[in-house]
């Protein structure tokens, strides 16, 4: 598939437009803190997450297979290529990334290659089968210094019929390499956890949260969180290296999923919670005319 990279001298990262514009590999003094997993081309075609995953039309899970549409409810196919589900029958992770046509642009490369730009026209029947909201994705990458700085921004044009849904996401999967994450100690800027079901959908409910400083060891994370502190900094720490992903704008949630057993840990931007198209609690919308942006950073540092 063809790739795009964008660098400086801190940091090397890499874009796969073929595979929903997945940031496939992000390199801080030459070592690699994206776990690789299944690989692009399993993400491309079956869904299988891996790197930096723009989770689009919406993020985490859905509880059902219908939800609200513009007139009438949306009626997802579970047999549908373009939708994956999750051991309980529920749509995860929105569109299968292979199917998305994302085009680059060429009016905003940087002259030292510390950039990108990328436009999906989400107009195709097929696209429109599975969220019903004509609009236009945009996705802008830079890197200064050791910071990767990504844009995604959601454009409803003034002739559109009814406002767009906001309900996407991304899914970083940091990880120290060399380090037995028994070793990393996590910070997590957040106040409030959120209820789940069994199904890990919201019921609503919340809880407050302490626990924002602690060793990951062998524990087993997979928790919605609300009630973001300012600034949203969340970090991962280790054997001289430091993570951290910043929540700069857009962002109200936050998902932490870090399996026990396996060496990575996501901190995940998300902004509505998880099933928001189908209760529609915090769900942003974009009127015809406007626009939506949302901005994380991920930077990388030596800590000795």
């Amino acid at each position: 598939m063809q790739t795009v990279v964008i660098e400086s001298p801190q940091l090397r990262t890499t874009f796969v437009p073929g595979a929903g514009m997945v940031c496939s590999s992000l390199r801080h003094d030459g070592a690699e803190l994206l776990a690789q997993r299944n690989g692009v081309r399993a993400y491309a075609e079956r869904g299988s997450t891996m790197g930096i995953p723009l989770l689009y039309p919406w993020a985490n899970r859905l509880a059902g297979l219908r939800y609200p549409g513009v007139s009438g409810a949306v009626e997802l196919a579970p047999d549908s290529p373009l939708v994956k589900l999750d051991v309980n029958g529920l749509p995860i992770h929105g569109a299968i990334a292979g199917t998305l046509p994302w085009e680059l642009l060429d009016d905003d490369v940087g002259s030292e290659g510390d950039r990108l730009r990328a436009r999906l026209r989400w107009q195709r029947a097929d696209l429109l089968a599975i969220f019903p909201f004509a609009h236009v994705l945009e996705l802008r990458a830079r890197i200064v210094g050791a910071t990767l700085a990504i844009e995604t921004s959601v454009e409803a044009g003034g002739d559109a019929p009814v406002p767009v849904p906001v309900s996407f996401g991304y899914h970083p999967y940091l990880t120290i390499p060399g380090v037995d994450r028994s070793a990393w100690q996590v910070e997590l800027p957040v106040t409030r956890r959120l209820l789940l079901d069994e199904r890990m959908i919201p019921t609503g409910a919340s809880e407050p949260f302490d626990e924002r400083r602690f060793q990951l060891a062998e524990t087993g994370w997979d928790d919605a969180f609300a009630g973001l502190a300012r600034p949203t900094v969340f970090a991962v720490s280790a054997g001289g290296r430091r993570i951290e992903l910043e929540l700069r704008e857009g962002y109200r949630y936050g998902q932490v999923y870090a399996p026990a057993g396996e060496d990575f840990i996501c901190f995940e931007p998300m902004t509505a919670p998880t099933n928001a198209l189908i209760s529609r609690d915090e769900l942003p919308m974009v009127q015809p005319g406007g626009a939506f942006r949302a901005t994380f950073a991920i930077s990388a540092t030596a800590t000795q």
